[in-house]
Parts: C-alpha cells; structure tokens; sequence
C-alpha cells in the first residue's frame, strides 16, 4: 500500500461511519413504518393470553433479559396486546424528509455537523458500523420523545416497599418539557427566541405534595453543543434558595426515589457522556398500549375531566398493569465514559418506530450485575386525551423502576398534555426559580 493510501484511510472510515450509504425515502418510510410489511409474530404469543413464571421459557426470546428476569421470579405477570402503529407526526416525518443526509457525524463522539429536524440517520442500523450505536443515540437525541413540548400534570411518583407493598411516599409533580430548537410542529418553528445560551431543549419540575416538598423544583438546560454540560438547578422549598447541581448529582437518588435524574425519559443525558454501542435488532415485547382501552385504577379518583390512571399490580404493586406489544427494537448498550459513574452500562430496547429509549431498560451496577428495570408504559395519542389527539407521539402513561438489589420500586402515574400554551419559554430559566413559590 503506498503512503497516500495509508494517509487517506482514516478519512476514508469516518466517511463509512458518517454516511456509509445514501439514505433514501425508502429508508425514511421503513423508519417510520417498520410494520409495512406485515406486524411480528412469535410462536404461542397471542393477544389476550399472559407471559408469566410457568411459561416465561418459551417467550424468552422476545423478552429483554431484564423483564425475563422479573416475570422469572414471579414478580409479575405480562398481559399481551396485539401490535399497532404508533404514528409519528407527519410534521416530523416531512423534515426527515427534508433533511435528508444533510446530518453527519463529526470526528469526535458528542460532535454533529449539518442537522436541521427530524430523525438524523433513519437508515437501518448496521452493526458493521462502529458508530451505528452513536447514531441511534443522536436520533434519541432528536427524537420525538414528548413533541415540541408537553406537560405532565399532575405526575404522581409513588416509593413502594416491594416485599410489603407499603407505599412509602407518594410525590404529586407538574413536568415541562420544551424544545427551544430543531422545532417542526408547534410554532415558533424552527425555533424560540431570543435563546442566547444556545438551549436545545429544557426540562423544568415542580413539586405540590407532600408538604416538605412542596415547591421544590429543578431545572435541567441541556444545550445544542452536545459536548457542554447540561445547567441543573435545584430549588429547595424549605431552604428559599436556588443551588447549581453539580454534574455527579445527576445519578445520585433524585429526593429519595429509585431514579436519579439520569433516568428520566429513560436516559437523561449528552450523547458524549456514553460509549454507545448497536447490538443488533430483535422483536422484543415493550408495554405499549392504548389507554382508554385498559383497565384503569380504582385506588385513586378521576381528575375532574374524568381521566383516570394506569392501574398498578404484580409484586408489591410494583408494575403497570398495560399491556405488551411485541415490537421491532434496536438493542442499544451505554456504557459512561466517567469511570466513577455508579452505573457501568444501561442497555436499551429502543422502539424502532417511536425511537425512545424507556421501554425496558436495564441497569447495571459498577460489578456488572442487573440493578434496576426501568419499564415506562406509552399509550397511543389518539387514545387518550382529547388535547393529545393528532399529537404523533407516544404519551408516556406509568413508570415501573424496579431496584432488584434493594427490593424497592418507584412506580409513577403520568396525564400528560400535549398543549403548547402551558409550557411559556420563561418558565424554562433561572429567574423563574427564585419566583416559583
């Protein structure tokens, strides 16, 4: 080989794992629709019947070894729906559609170059590719998760001794999430200003009960240069004053519970902070469903637009009583890059259709053993609210995490809305903080 050759080939393989091929319209219509072809079938797995420890061996091949597990040692039961679409919105789809092969990955991982909206690499995953699992992290990234921005009010967290079932603590919050850029269906679009400090997208939390909580509230700023940390702000009611997290905070126990703050919508950080690594694809079951559909609590009174929550059950009341779809999942591992990181990888069953990442993950602990399953249950946007109808995204419905070590579980009840007039720009800085009693 002549030293030209050799001095082009490290150009040549971030050109095969930046774009290996030309996407096409092909690719983005299976992307979105992966089901074109005809719905997944397994063996003896039929709507209506239930997976459970007598026959969990049969099924173990469309289960995540973390959800195995759980039904293994009878900690639950999994009621099995039939699979449906999950539409993403049209807005959405028509800027993949646009922008189309304009995205790149830079050299270094946290570095993207040329996107715009919607989902930046809907080609296929190969896993000859070494950064295929990078790019799935940035179509996470870029992903629908909650639209433009919704709300979830009221969210009810719920700390639960699973041997018990003891509720230990119940917890009522309001979640906002908003998108400041890369925006396609509500306006402004493409983008909020003025937004100087370059914010991709916020997360801001307030809590009403108990009452030695209330008006606690955190901020998360997560900015469009993947490689900046994230602003995190936490307002502690009883002390009146706000204070800046620090970046070890984010994976401590976030107010007693059994998630940290980066687990929320299943992960909750930079795509930079992770070794991402694409493991293949598989049909898994994930508990998807569509709320009006299920049989819902009767343990807790309607809101009074009568929507009533996700039911829970199983193992000291520990799991969401929905139903599972068998779906097409890319199976994504995250290993930190920090080696003090308490956690030593999650791995994800990414939903190939809706592109998120809280299905049903697992974590592991620092000595490599399963530590928690983190199971979050969506339903269908037209079966749900009114106010969520034609919103093309998966409304996370109830949260199942699960600590297997320590015998606990925080279960959350979402009623999520999807309304843009309750997620203000100003609601999403500091200033809002030190106001918000």
């Amino acid at each position: 080989m002549n030293k030209s050759a050799i001095y082009l080939l490290p150009f040549l393989a971030a050109g095969f794992v930046g774009a290996a091929q030309a996407a096409t319209e092909a690719d983005v219509e299976n992307s979105f629709n992966p089901y074109k072809a005809g719905m997944p079938g397994f063996a003896g797995l039929t709507a209506g019947s239930v997976i459970n420890k007598g026959n969990v061996e049969q099924f173990k091949e469309v289960l995540g070894a973390g959800v195995y597990r759980l039904i293994k040692d009878g900690l639950f039961e999994m009621k099995v729906g039939a699979t449906t679409q999950f539409a993403i919105n049209k807005a959405y789809v028509d800027a993949t559609k646009a922008n189309l092969n304009k995205t790149k990955l830079g050299d270094k991982p946290g570095e993207l170059n040329g996107y715009v909206a919607g989902r930046p690499f809907p080609e296929e995953p190969d896993v000859k590719d070494p950064r295929a699992g990078e790019k799935l992290a940035w179509n996470y990234k870029y992903g629908v998760n909650w639209g433009d921005g919704a709300i979830i009010s009221p969210f009810y967290w719920k700390y639960r001794n699973m041997q018990s079932g003891q509720v230990e603590k119940t917890i009522k919050y309001d979640f906002h999430f908003l998108n400041f850029m890369h925006r396609t269906k509500d306006a402004p679009i493409p983008e909020i200003k003025p937004n100087p400090s370059g914010i991709f997208r916020a997360i801001y939390v307030k809590a009403h009960e108990p009452q030695d909580l209330k008006n606690t509230q955190l901020l998360i700023q997560r900015f469009e240069d993947d490689n900046k940390l994230d602003d995190a702000y936490l307002y502690l009611g009883f002390q009146r004053r706000v204070r800046r997290l620090a970046q070890g905070q984010v994976t401590d126990s976030f107010l007693g519970s059994d998630l940290m703050i980066e687990d929320f919508e299943g992960y909750n950080g930079r795509v930079s902070d992770m070794k991402w690594t694409f493991k293949g694809t598989r049909n898994v079951m994930l508990p998807l469903w569509n709320h009006n559909e299920l049989k819902l609590a009767s343990d807790m009174p309607a809101e009074a637009d009568g929507f009533k929550y996700v039911d829970f059950g199983g193992q000291g009341k520990c799991f969401h009583e929905g139903t599972w779809q068998l779906r097409k999942v890319y199976v994504l591992e995250a290993a930190p890059v920090n080696p003090n990181h308490p956690v030593s990888k999650r791995v994800f069953y990414m939903d190939a259709q809706l592109g998120n990442l809280n299905g049903a993950n697992e974590i592991y602990d620092r000595k490599g053993e399963l530590w928690k399953v983190f199971m979050v249950g969506k339903s269908q946007a037209d079966n749900h609210l009114p106010v969520n109808k034609g919103a093309g995204i998966g409304i996370d419905d109830a949260f199942s995490m699960v600590d297997l070590q320590s015998k606990h579980c925080t279960t959350g009840q979402f009623k999520g809305q999807v309304d843009p007039k309750r997620n203000p720009p100003a609601l999403f800085q500091v200033q809002n903080l030190r106001g918000g009693d």
